[in-house]
């Protein structure tokens, strides 16, 4: 059920988050792009396109959100995973147009 709430631009999932009690971080969304580490360039850069996350975008999956997605030390584990929940969001909103 989570995967398809898009809770992130990047493909994270904000709900559950350590940070979001710990750091008082609302999120990418919530924050327009200014979660609790400061401007996140990725969450940017779908606010300045117009679009929800990072599957939406005809640049997907670029540079900077791979190499978030795959960085040796606060990449995601399985590295690319929130590519993939990105692709995953963009299925399913393609799935529900008519």
């Amino acid at each position: 059920m989570a995967d398809s709430i898009v809770d992130s631009r990047c493909g994270l999932h904000c709900t559950g988050c350590e940070y979001k009690e710990s750091c008082g971080c609302g999120g990418c969304i919530e924050t327009n792009g200014h979660p609790f580490h400061g401007e996140c360039p990725v969450a940017v850069c779908c606010q300045n396109k117009g679009i929800l996350h990072c599957g939406e975008c005809g640049e997907f999956p670029c540079e900077p959100l791979t190499q978030y997605s795959y960085d040796p030390e606060h990449g995601d584990t399985p590295g690319g995973a929130r590519i993939e929940q990105c692709r995953l969001w963009h299925a399913g909103a393609k799935g529900t147009q008519s």
